[in-house]
């Protein structure tokens, strides 16, 4: 079972259509391609971040001149770091626009755990 922490905007006439799961845990695609699955996500902000901080690590890496281990090092370390705060940008975006967090449910997916969201809170 995955835990989810759903977000909904409040005062919205049909909030079927503004709830938003967000995944805890450790986010694969965000290790892998972090300013495109900030982009996915329209996580604007977090997408310019990601990306300056790329740069600055690829600057800093040319600039100092290390050995190639060590910059895929460097690189490695800022993907496992995105990885693991992935799902909080996101849920710190959500709050920036509004959204607030409505509560916590678990499912073997995103569909059952809506599906959980949903009985429980219009029964």
């Amino acid at each position: 079972m995955r835990l989810y922490t759903v977000h909904v905007l409040p005062g919205d006439p049909d909030p079927g259509e503004t709830i938003v799961l967000v995944e805890e845990g450790f986010c694969w695609p965000a290790f892998l391609l972090s300013p495109l699955w900030a982009l996915w996500h329209r996580l604007w902000l977090v997408a310019a971040i990601l990306l300056s901080a790329g740069a600055a690590v690829s600057g800093a890496a040319y600039l100092l001149g290390p050995d190639p281990i060590s910059h895929g090092a460097a690189s490695l370390g800022m993907a496992v770091l995105i990885g693991y705060f992935a799902n909080d940008l996101r849920r710190w975006t959500l709050d920036r626009r509004g959204y607030r967090l409505d509560r916590v449910v678990s499912g073997a997916g995103a569909d059952e755990a809506l599906g959980r969201y949903l009985d429980r809170a219009h029964p």
